[in-house]
């Protein structure tokens, strides 16, 4: 008993303690997001600056073909993605000034994400239950990565 007691205390001491409620700012901010479902403190979230899409998402971008474009060196950082065949390269230096790039690549929506503070890009399918989504920035920060 004393050990079930003691294993009880301990799992209770290591559990996160519950997040704290959403800003009545950002309930206003964005009605239809569903604050119940978090798995981070809402205090751990903070201001970037900017407010939300003050950083503009590109949304149905234009490309160019490499033979055809002007001012590219060889050694231009890109964040680079096949799907189904489909290629593309989005710059960083595009990247770093705006951040979410929505775009549809092999048939695939896709958002191709860059934060310039933690230096690092990821690409999420858009397609949520059926539904394509467009993303954007919240201008908000948290541990200097960015929240969408």
């Amino acid at each position: 008993m004393k050990i079930i007691a003691a294993l009880a205390c301990a799992m209770a001491l290591c559990a996160p303690a519950l997040a704290a409620e959403a800003p009545a700012s950002w309930r206003q901010e964005w009605p239809r997001t569903d604050f119940t479902r978090t798995a981070v403190d809402f205090a751990s979230i903070l201001s970037g600056g900017p407010p939300r899409d003050g950083i503009p998402a590109i949304d149905n971008p234009t490309f160019t073909p490499l033979a055809s474009a002007h001012g590219v060196a060889d050694s231009e950082p890109v964040i680079g993605l096949v799907v189904h065949g489909e290629a593309r390269a989005y710059p960083l230096r595009i990247l770093i000034r705006h951040e979410i790039v929505n775009d549809t690549v092999g048939g695939v929506p896709l958002v191709v994400t860059f934060c310039p503070p933690c230096n690092t890009a990821i690409v999420f399918e858009r397609r949520v239950a059926g539904r394509v989504l467009d993303f954007g920035t919240t201008g908000k920060l948290r541990n200097s990565d960015l929240v969408m």
